[in-house]
C-alpha cells in the first residue's frame, strides 16, 4: 500500500477507535505509519481524509447488511414484496452488533454537524450516494440503473427508516422494533390507505 491507503486505513481505525472530533492529524499519521504533509499532498485536509475514511466506514456496512450482494446470504423473496423488506430489514438487525461503532460513529457527526460546518457540507452530498444504494436491496434494481425519481422517493424513504432504527438498537436494543414488527406496521400503513 502506498501513503495513500495507508492514511485512509489509519484514519477509518482512528474515527472507531477515538470519534471524529477527537481524532487528531498527529493521531492519524501515527496509526498509518506515514506523515503530517501526505494528509495534506493525498487528501487536501485531516477533515477532508476523516470524512473520505467514514465515508467508506459506511460503504462497508452497507456491504455488510446487502443480503444477496455482499453478506453471503441469499435473498428469497421477490424484490418490492413485503416479505422482501423484511428479510432485508431483518439482515439490517442483524448486522448491528458487527456495524455498532459506526452508527455510533454516525450519530456523533449528526449530533456535532453544526460545529464541523465543513464537513457536514461534504457528509451531505454523500447522503444521496447513501440513498441510491440501500434502494436496490428492497427493488432488486442495480444503482447505476435508478432514476432520480426513485432515489428521491424510496432512497430518502429507506434511509429515513434506517437512520430511525438504528436509533433504537444504539439505544435500548431490548425494545428496539424488529424486522417483523417494521413489516407488520407496514403492511397496516398499506391496507389503511388502500381503505381511503
Amino acid at each position: 500500500m502506498g501513503h495513500r491507503e495507508d492514511l485512509l486505513e489509519g484514519a477509518k481505525r482512528c474515527l472507531l477507535e477515538k470519534g471524529f472530533l477527537r481524532t487528531t492529524a498527529r493521531d492519524v499519521v501515527k496509526e498509518s505509519g506515514t506523515n503530517l504533509a501526505s494528509i495534506g499532498y493525498h487528501y487536501g485536509s485531516k477533515d477532508a481524509l476523516l470524512v473520505k475514511a467514514y465515508v467508506s466506514l459506511i460503504e462497508g456496512a452497507g456491504d455488510d447488511f446487502d443480503p444477496g450482494w455482499g453478506a453471503g446470504g441469499e435473498v428469497t423473496a421477490p424484490a418490492g414484496s413485503l416479505e422482501r423488506f423484511q428479510e432485508v430489514w431483518a439482515s439490517i438487525i442483524g448486522s448491528v452488533p458487527r456495524t455498532r461503532a459506526i452508527w455510533l460513529l454516525s450519530f456523533e457527526l449528526i449530533v456535532q454537524g453544526d460545529r464541523l460546518p465543513e464537513v457536514r457540507k461534504l457528509l451531505a452530498a454523500a447522503q444521496e450516494e447513501g440513498r441510491s444504494g440501500i434502494v436496490p436491496m428492497f427493488n432488486g434494481v442495480p444503482e447505476d440503473q435508478l432514476d432520480k425519481e426513485t432515489v428521491d422517493t424510496e432512497g430518502r424513504f429507506y434511509q429515513t427508516l434506517l437512520n430511525g432504527l438504528m436509533v433504537q438498537w444504539l439505544f435500548d436494543p431490548d425494545s428496539a422494533t424488529d424486522a417483523a414488527q417494521l413489516t407488520e406496521g407496514l403492511r397496516r400503513v398499506i391496507a389503511g390507505a388502500a381503505k381511503s
